[in-house]
């Protein structure tokens, strides 16, 4: 199948030209009718395999030339990162199409973002919460929008933006197409389809269409954090071989803590993303890697996801991330558009169940590569990696049978308060037989002679 069999107008075949596209990615094929029928979707597919293209070329196809001020066709990712290169793919596909789009975020200033907004605009990109920020000031208009996608939706309620989601939900006009792509289909994702969307139809491409054939995958046992940075220095000595490396961590604090002990050896060749870092510090890095000033770039899982990175090298994994999917995405990264790629695992012994599962899901077994023996074994562990001593016997500690009790006396009448409803003058009046007023400011103000 090539796009000449999806019946696209001139100007979108003129830009896949100049791109060199001539045949569309499964999820392409798959989803462009669906898409272009104007029903609901839900696109479960990898990260890597062209998704932006996938509802891009049949809602451009569709969108008409207007010199209306408010957009029509509004795109929500998850990061800031994502925004800038879903802005520059759409640029791509309307290089000959006189469409107007804007990608908005947070970290900057919002008040250039509302003067380019006030312009007028056909597509707007944004991330959720600065997208509602704008909504709120009555600066966008968001009254016109008739296609609303969400991309990488896993990730977004993973960073906590369900409450910002439902807010623009409440503000998009009810008839709408809704498109809706997520690399992994959890209880959040379903939840949130079933709530807001219309009978969807759903277009899965299985973890197969990750081209493994184009992956070369080896795992190495490695014993503690230290002794990875030891194999991780030893393998990226051979700077040919390894010309254009991703590594993944788990945590924000483990890629700093990895990015200090990298420096002493590659301090010219590294850079690292994680959501603590400013924008501008991120832009730059992932831009010094797309353009190989640095050939080495340490990120975590949720900064890197849906991140288009060509001629990736190597990916390095320095941990095995507990779900399988995960591992799929960050493999993802290398062996794109019929390249070879290579993939290597660190695995501590705590972690040989999550490669297992790894296993299953791909269906074959990761190589396994013996350590090499000149990468020194390290004795020294992180505070995390050291055995919790757990106290037995302490004289000191008291034991829940030796914990104080209820007090060994009844309380008296007068200290049992029930609170029954009803006001409690009444019941201090029947106790009493007299009104108990004395001390009430507002009685004594009803009662004041006039």
């Amino acid at each position: 199948m090539s796009f000449r069999d999806l019946k696209l107008n001139t100007p979108l075949y003129n830009a896949l030209d100049d791109l060199g596209f001539t045949n569309p990615t499964p999820i392409q094929a798959e989803a462009f009718n669906v898409v272009a029928s104007g029903r609901d979707v839900v696109g479960i597919a990898q990260t890597g395999t062209g998704k932006t293209f996938a509802y891009m070329l049949p809602i451009l196809r569709e969108l008409k030339y207007s010199n209306q001020a408010n957009p029509r066709v509004l795109v929500l990712v998850p990061t800031r990162e994502l925004v800038v290169q879903v802005v520059d793919e759409i640029e791509k596909l309307t290089k000959y199409i006189n469409t107007r789009v804007l990608g908005v975020y947070g970290g900057v200033n919002i008040n250039t973002q509302k003067q380019a907004v006030a312009e007028g605009l056909d597509i707007i990109v944004a991330t959720p919460g600065r997208l509602f920020d704008l909504a709120v000031s009555h600066v966008l208009q968001l009254k016109s929008i008739q296609k609303l996608v969400i991309d990488e939706v896993d990730v977004m309620l993973d960073l906590g933006f369900r409450h910002q989601l439902l807010n623009i939900f409440d503000i998009l006009p009810e008839k709408r197409q809704n498109i809706m792509f997520s690399a992994t289909m959890t209880e959040d994702v379903d939840e949130l389809i079933t709530g807001f969307f219309k009978k969807p139809e759903r277009v899965t491409i299985a973890v197969s269409g990750t081209p493994l054939e184009n992956i070369s995958q080896q795992r190495y046992n490695v014993e503690n954090f230290y002794t990875k940075v030891n194999l991780l220095k030893h393998l990226l000595q051979n700077e040919e071989e390894f010309n254009k490396v991703l590594i993944f961590v788990a945590f924000k604090k483990m890629a700093d803590t990895l990015f200090d002990k990298l420096d002493e050896n590659f301090k010219e060749e590294l850079c690292v993303i994680h959501s603590n870092k400013t924008q501008n510090y991120r832009l730059r890095s992932i831009e010094q890697f797309r353009s190989g000033e640095n050939r080495i770039l340490i990120a975590t899982d949720v900064m890197a996801r849906g991140l288009d990175i060509d001629n990736v090298s190597h990916v390095i994994n320095f941990d095995t991330p507990p779900y399988p999917e995960n591992y799929m995405h960050r493999i993802g990264r290398t062996g794109r558009a019929e390249r070879k790629g290579q993939s290597l695992l660190f695995s501590t012994a705590a972690e040989q169940d999550y490669i297992k599962s790894i296993e299953n899901l791909m269906q074959m077994e990761i190589p396994y590569v013996e350590f090499p023996d000149s990468v020194e074994i390290s004795k020294d562990l992180l505070e995390e990696e050291r055995p919790q001593i757990k106290e037995r016997n302490n004289p000191i500690k008291r034991k829940d049978e030796d914990a104080p009790g209820p007090a060994f006396h009844e309380k008296k009448d007068k200290n049992k308060k029930e609170n029954q409803g009803g006001s409690y003058k009444f019941k201090i009046a029947a106790k009493y037989k007299k009104p108990k007023t004395r001390g009430d400011k507002n009685y004594n103000k009803r009662n004041k002679r006039k």
